[in-house]
């Protein structure tokens, strides 16, 4: 069998000074590992956001939140990068949290968890969430579901939007402001799905889980392309990838951030290859998986990016 060469690595060259897109530039010409990758999901990226005709989805799972991500989530939604959201419920429950005027704080994952339980202090690694900040959330929450007239149904992205409404920073009120839509299709695994029991205990006002289908499907069938970036896996992974297979194509452009492997058979770690096999990716399209933190890569990616489209 003859094998051909691609072209020759380059020692990379780091100098004081150097912007976030050169840095990334070095990892393209070392092409390594998951350098070479990270490298080639913003050359994705990049041309997905300068594709005008593409529908622009952003997967958010993980502790992105507590971890500080949420800002650049909310500054993509406001720089118009993003068209359709999709989160888990842990990940807008915490960006309430914080919207509300309560804080996440850097602590220690060597400590006793059962000291902080009585301490009443939440552990997420290394960050602490006491558990003042659920109790202004659960004052916030049952007001906002108050605000819905008895014996109506609403379906979760009007719940998410009417939360955004009310809020003056973060995701959701980024996303009120911006016009996108934000869908939680696991809301009831959530802070979010507890307070709604709570307050269906007394009321009667149904959170519809199949009512953003119709506008989640609707426009995937308007679309003339659609891109993807996915910060872990999980429900709003498939949730994404599964949209697009009541129409004719699938993704055309798709980024996956994660830290999970592939071989062991989970969504979260599954390659975007295999999402090929289903359809959900078109034969032709520009795919990277980069593996590791995505508190290091989501960053690097959406620095070196913005680098390229506004200088």
């Amino acid at each position: 069998m003859t094998f051909k060469y691609g072209d020759a690595v380059q020692q990379a060259r780091v100098r004081p000074g150097m912007t976030v897109g050169e840095l990334v530039d070095e990892f393209g010409k070392a092409g390594a590992y998951n350098g070479g990758s990270l490298w080639q999901a913003v050359n994705i990226y990049e041309r997905m956001l300068r594709d005008e005709e593409a529908l622009k989805f952003f997967g958010l799972s993980g502790a992105m939140v507590p971890g500080g991500m949420g800002g650049i989530v909310a500054d993509l939604i406001q720089r118009g990068h993003i068209d359709v959201l999709v989160s888990t419920g842990a990940n807008l429950t915490h960006d309430i949290i914080e919207a509300i005027g309560c804080h996440h704080y850097h602590g220690t994952p060597e400590v006793s968890d059962a000291e902080l339980c009585e301490e009443g202090i939440n552990r997420i690694y290394n960050i602490f969430l006491p558990n003042e900040a659920f109790i202004r959330f659960e004052e916030f929450m049952q007001d906002v579901y108050s605000s819905f007239p008895e014996d109506s149904t609403v379906s979760i992205a009007e719940l998410l939007n009417q939360i955004g409404n009310r809020l003056g920073s973060g995701i959701l009120a980024a996303a009120v402001e911006a016009g996108v839509p934000v869908y939680c299709p696991a809301i009831q695994d959530s802070m979010i799905g507890l307070q709604y029991w709570l307050f269906s205990q007394t009321h009667n006002v149904v959170v519809d889980a199949f009512g953003d289908m119709h506008e989640l499907i609707d426009l995937c069938f308007e679309a003339e392309r659609a891109g993807a970036m996915f910060v872990g896996g999980g429900v709003p992974k498939n949730y994404i990838l599964q949209s697009k297979l009541m129409t004719e194509s699938g993704f055309d452009y798709a980024v996956q951030l994660t830290g999970d492997r592939p071989d062991l058979g989970g969504l979260s770690g599954a390659t975007l290859d295999e999402a090929r096999s289903w359809g959900k990716l078109t034969r032709e399209a520009r795919a990277v998986t980069v593996y590791g933190d995505a508190t290091i890569n989501l960053p690097l990616l959406v620095a070196a990016t913005l680098e390229r489209l506004e200088g």
